[in-house]
């Protein structure tokens, strides 16, 4: 029984870090249809959120029935209630590409600011670095590598302030309309990157056992302060034991 919970336990694994896979080629494939103003491709995204859904759905049911059945205790718990939370995040990254492929449909055909462009891919191809290292991070169960997830992340922020110097730019009102929208869009990605990030500090619960901000592991590894991680070395525990 206990070899059936542990492949339970890492078929659940893995099935969240493949959803997470997935979602981020979404946004990749996002952000082109609002630079490039492809509405056909925005809407092939927009059709596939449904299945995204369904498969944060099963997952979540999937821990339900695990939870239920298996009676989990100590590390197992927290890696069940952890993939609960991160599936969430992971979600709503989906939701967010959605609504940037909803605004390449409403911004198709219009003529807009190029600088606002150059900035939406920009900070699009920074968020693909984020969420890259978050999902590697997440597979490989890497600590350190989580950790320097809010130094990838500070450009973006930069960039999303940016946004607003080029709004005042703006000249007229149609011009001003379109840029709100990118402006809009720039948030999304922000807010991307913002959910992979919790993805990243939910990871370091998953191995440390202790609940800290990613700057604050950064800060301990930087210094070269030990971790304590021999309670969580492996987020899931395969040794046969009565823990």
């Amino acid at each position: 029984m206990r070899e059936v919970f542990r492949q339970d336990l890492h078929d659940v694994y893995d099935q969240t870090v493949t959803l997470f896979e997935d979602v981020t080629k979404i946004v990749r494939r996002a952000v082109p249809t609002l630079v490039q103003g492809d509405a056909a491709a925005a809407q092939e995204i927009i059709d596939g959120d449904a299945e995204i859904n369904e498969r944060t759905i099963a997952i979540e049911e999937r821990i339900l029935q695990i939870t239920a059945t298996q009676s989990p205790v100590a590390r197992d718990v927290r890696l069940l209630q952890s993939l609960v939370a991160i599936t969430m995040h992971i979600e709503r990254i989906a939701d967010m590409a959605v609504s940037i492929a909803k605004t390449a449909k409403r911004t198709a055909g219009k003529t807009g600011n190029q600088s606002m462009l150059d900035l939406i891919q920009a900070q699009g191809n920074l968020v693909y670095r984020v969420l890259d290292t978050t999902v590697e991070a997440l597979k490989t169960e890497d600590l350190e590598l989580a950790a320097k997830l809010p130094e990838l992340d500070e450009p973006i922020d930069e960039l999303y302030q940016q946004f607003f110097r080029e709004v005042a730019r703006s000249k007229d009102k149609s011009e001003v309309k379109w840029a709100s929208k990118m402006v809009l869009a720039s948030r999304y990605l922000e807010r991307i990157a913002d959910h992979s990030i919790d993805v990243g500090e939910r990871l370091a619960f998953l191995i440390t056992g202790e609940r800290a901000s990613l700057e604050e592991l950064a800060e301990e590894l930087l210094a070269d302060t030990r971790v304590d991680r021999s309670e969580g070395h492996g987020v899931i525990n395969d040794e046969d034991d009565d823990e």
